[in-house]
């Protein structure tokens, strides 16, 4: 059998640029969905910091509070509402001064924003902000809100921290994340196509 070396020259060239073309596409579909998802300006960033952290303290005050009274009822989610907006503005200062500036050096370290995809982006940096809000806020709720004695702050600290981990990434990554970035997109629509 005769095998046409040049013939297969030709299409292995044209299928690297089919391939360049794709991958061009590809990448600039990357850029503007990723335009379109994440915050474009301070005021959309603090914004988006508002609503999850409204959405994150909430769900995570609730589910602490029926941990300590052995379960869920309406007067834990009245005294959940209670302990929102001093919890909130804690947060919030926290997260946009602090741990916020944190995620984004460590994220954009280790991957590069122009090959990775936004959906890996959005996941690492979810992860890795609660990773640090998660141990800060239950040493803030342990000291503020559940505090007996300081002999038993950190073991309780610890407790607390380890029992809301699981639930605070869960809750982020399946509800509250997609949630707050569909309000977002919602609220700040037509700048958001407009700046892509």
């Amino acid at each position: 059998m005769c095998y046409n070396y040049k013939r297969s020259e030709e299409i292995g060239k044209i299928g690297n640029v089919h391939l360049i073309m794709i991958n061009e596409q590809t990448q600039s579909s990357f850029k503007n969905e990723r335009s379109f998802i994440m915050p474009q300006t301070k005021f959309q960033d603090v914004i988006f910091g508002i609503i999850m952290v409204i959405f994150m303290v909430f769900a995570m005050v609730t589910y602490n509070i029926a941990i300590n009274d052995g379960g869920l009822s309406y007067e834990v989610f009245l005294t959940a509402l209670k302990a929102l907006p001093l919890t909130c503005l804690i947060a919030f200062l926290i997260e946009f001064f602090f741990v916020g500036k944190i995620v984004k050096i460590i994220t954009f370290k280790v991957l590069d924003a122009k090959q990775t995809q936004p959906i890996f982006i959005t996941l690492m940096i979810s992860c890795l902000t609660v990773a640090f809000m998660c141990p800060i806020m239950t040493l803030v709720a342990n000291i503020f809100f559940e505090f007996k004695d300081w002999e038993n702050l950190f073991v309780n600290w610890i407790q607390t921290w380890t029992l809301s981990f699981p639930m605070a990434l869960f809750w982020q990554l399946f509800y509250a994340g997609p949630a707050v970035r569909f309000i977002f997109r919602q609220i700040f629509k037509k700048s958001l196509k407009a700046s892509k």
